[in-house]
């Protein structure tokens, strides 16, 4: 018999939202994980909220929905808000029952920024960061460390002179008018960090790395990883400059690794002040050493463990591609070098997160729930 086309819904839904995820989806798991540690941050968010007034997004629910957004590659709030409304697999891992209403834009914006600082972030990717520990997935004495551009949320029209008359931003300087941006013209024009600065985000900085490539306002984004499974440790953010990689890489040396751990690293960190400094730390550097001018003891060149560290150093590489094409983070979305800090903590956390859905075994239980179901 033909079923008929019924077009009006049901007035009552007596499903509950728990039964509409599937069983062996490896987000049921994630979401036990992230509870755990979301409840043990309690003392860390009732800091930071009054006692009286309106009651406000939970920070919690926040920070899911920020992790949602990070790992499906959701590109704004207003598509994160929108989607949270109709997708029921965001409700249930945010929080959400099937009749909540969902935030305003505007509100969830508002709210996520009392949360989008250093500490909190810093705290949650330590917890992060300990439970990977805590199950033996991480190495305790090899990792590697690498920096990568991002760029930041500005254009070159906004990187004009340090000494110019302040009230032309006003008047558009030479703009059409209209809600058009300016007209400018930089042919002739000499551009540099210490004469000029963005008046949209003024600590990015125009930087390149390569001869030939193209300068852009950006920050640059360090991490540490371990050589096992390429889970990062470590996170920094800093202006970009010539020696910022080289600075950051001591100074997470300094914060996550102890005496007689190996660091890993590309010909860029090949300097003997970066060397030195390291040996200063008693960590053994494992820099892929440059062809002429070296500075690396080439009795470690020779070891095999050095050899070994040099066939693992991509996996930091891997952190990073995850970060820029699933994670959004190729050009962040805010303002200043704390921001985007906070940005790729959060990143980096839930880069963590998704590879321990692999190592765990989730991803591949799913799979195979679902061709069983197919076969």
């Amino acid at each position: 018999m033909r079923g008929s086309d019924t077009r009006q819904g049901s007035l009552f839904s007596y499903v509950n939202l728990d039964n509409r995820i599937p069983a062996k989806h490896p987000i049921r798991k994630l979401r036990l994980v992230v509870d755990i540690i979301l409840s043990t941050m309690d003392a860390e968010f009732s800091s930071r909220y009054a006692d009286t007034g309106r009651p406000s997004i939970p920070p919690e629910q926040l920070l899911r929905a920020l992790l949602l957004q990070v790992m499906y590659s959701i590109r704004s709030e207003r598509q994160l808000v929108e989607q949270l409304d109709y997708n029921l697999l965001y409700r249930w891992f945010v929080g959400l029952g099937v009749d909540d209403k969902i935030w305003d834009r505007t509100t969830f914006c508002a709210n996520r920024d009392r949360l989008l600082n250093d500490d909190v972030l810093r705290i949650f990717f330590d917890k992060v960061v300990h439970f990977a520990r805590w199950r033996k997935l991480a190495s305790d004495t090899h990792f590697s460390v690498d920096g990568s551009m991002i760029e930041a949320w500005a254009s070159h029209k906004s990187f004009v002179r340090k000494d110019r008359d302040k009230s032309d931003d006003d008047k558009g300087q030479g703009g059409s008018g209209g809600g058009r941006n300016a007209e400018v013209d930089f042919k002739g024009e000499s551009r540099g960090n210490e004469t000029h600065e963005s008046t949209t985000d003024p600590s990015a900085r125009l930087y390149k790395k390569g001869k030939f490539t193209e300068a852009k306002l950006r920050h640059i984004t360090h991490i540490v990883s371990e050589n096992r499974h390429g889970l990062v440790m470590d996170v920094d953010t800093t202006p970009a400059t010539g020696r910022a990689e080289w600075e950051a890489a001591e100074r997470m040396a300094r914060r996550t690794l102890k005496k007689g751990d190996t660091l890993g690293a590309d010909k860029g960190y090949d300097t003997e002040d970066h060397i030195k400094a390291l040996k200063a730390l008693q960590v053994k550097p494992h820099i892929a050493a440059k062809k002429t001018g070296s500075a690396m003891n080439p009795r470690t060149v020779r070891s095999k463990a050095y050899q070994v560290s040099l066939r693992k150093r991509k996996l930091v590489e891997e952190a990073f591609g995850w970060a820029k094409t699933v994670g959004g983070f190729r050009k962040t979305r805010f303002i200043g070098t704390a921001k985007v800090h906070a940005q790729a903590l959060l990143t980096f956390a839930a880069y963590n997160l998704t590879r321990m859905m692999t190592l765990f075994g989730w991803r591949e239980e799913f799979r195979q729930a679902k061709s069983a179901c197919c076969a």
